[in-house]
């Protein structure tokens, strides 16, 4: 059974950083696209930042492009989600997911119908 397990999170002024790590459990292959959503309120869940497990591709949301950054460790089947500049605009609920990655050119996308496996989500508060 696949498993996402998600830490960090938490309150932080604005223009500081901040740090998730989503552990993946297991996973079996290395073609998976995994990463991160985020639910503000008021507003419907916004795919921010997705990597394909199995190569370098990247695909970044308009809304964090330049800010945020994903790095995957193999050894520890970990990926970190690195935000910087934050503003208030960043609060919200964030979600780690994963889900195969499409068949034959291994693309992921930032719609969330397309992700199978969810954390049940932190927290991140800016302040300003």
């Amino acid at each position: 059974q696949v498993r996402l397990v998600q830490s960090g999170g938490g309150s932080v002024q604005a223009g500081g950083s901040l740090t998730l790590s989503c552990k993946m459990q297991g996973w079996t292959a290395d073609t998976y696209c995994v990463g991160w959503f985020r639910q503000s309120p008021q507003k419907e869940r916004e795919g921010l930042i997705i990597k394909f497990t199995g190569g370098v591709k990247t695909y970044v949301a308009d809304s964090v492009k330049g800010r945020f950054t994903i790095q995957q460790d193999n050894a520890r089947d970990m990926l970190t989600l690195q935000m910087t500049q934050l503003t208030p605009e960043d609060t919200g609920m964030y979600y780690c997911a994963g889900g195969r990655a499409d068949y034959p050119d291994f693309a992921c996308s930032l719609a969330e119908q397309d992700y199978s496996t969810w954390t049940q989500g932190t927290q991140v508060t800016v302040a300003s």
